[in-house]
């Protein structure tokens, strides 16, 4: 379905991003936020490739295996999923977004393509600032809110065996139980 421009659309083509692992309650709140600035959106999945995820100095957990347990396309699927859940009015499409390797992100990321951002940790910060450096044009979702749910969060309730489902949307909780036994040991999962 397109939803025509109105007066709080700011681009024809625009992206958010994030590691989503695994993507959850709060990531598709942004998603939803940033599909009504767009005509298309673009869903960038940082650390696509684990061979390629740097330190980040900012968040220096981020590139840790731990903090990394979802494949590309396990986050693919659950995205999807949940935008086919949501109802959203736009074209969204999920692609890989090197975040560590600036120097490829033009081979992914058309010209024009407005970057839709939150900004809740010092992450976030220097995320915002190495998309302005690389000459993108920022836009800032939520200024000042707080995030309410952290995929580490939800990392540690599903290696804890604790509750989490509530803390994601229905397609994501469909995709992690759908996970064969040995995977979900691989990952430490308690589901």
């Amino acid at each position: 379905m397109r939803r025509k421009s109105d007066a709080r659309t700011i681009a024809p083509l625009g992206m958010v991003h994030g590691r989503f692992q695994p993507f959850h309650n709060g990531h598709l709140e942004y998603l939803l936020a940033a599909a009504q600035r767009c005509e298309r959106l673009l869903v960038g999945i940082t650390n696509p490739d684990l061979s390629r995820t740097l330190p980040e100095p900012a968040d220096p957990k981020r590139h840790l295996p731990e903090a990394n347990p979802f494949t590309y396309t396990e986050r693919l699927l659950m995205i999807e999923g949940s935008v086919d859940e949501s109802g959203v009015e736009v074209p969204v499409h999920v692609i890989p977004f090197p975040i560590s390797s600036p120097e490829l992100w033009p081979s992914y990321v058309p010209a024009g393509t407005v970057h839709l951002v939150r900004v809740f940790s010092d992450w976030g910060a220097a995320k915002l600032a190495r998309l302005r450096e690389q000459g993108f044009e920022v836009a800032v979702l939520d200024e000042g809110a707080a995030k309410d749910v952290s995929g580490e969060d939800v990392r540690r309730a599903l290696r804890s065996g604790g509750t989490w489902e509530y803390l994601v949307p229905p397609a994501v909780a469909d995709v992690i139980h759908s996970l064969p036994a040995q995977r979900a040991r691989d990952l430490g999962l308690a589901v």
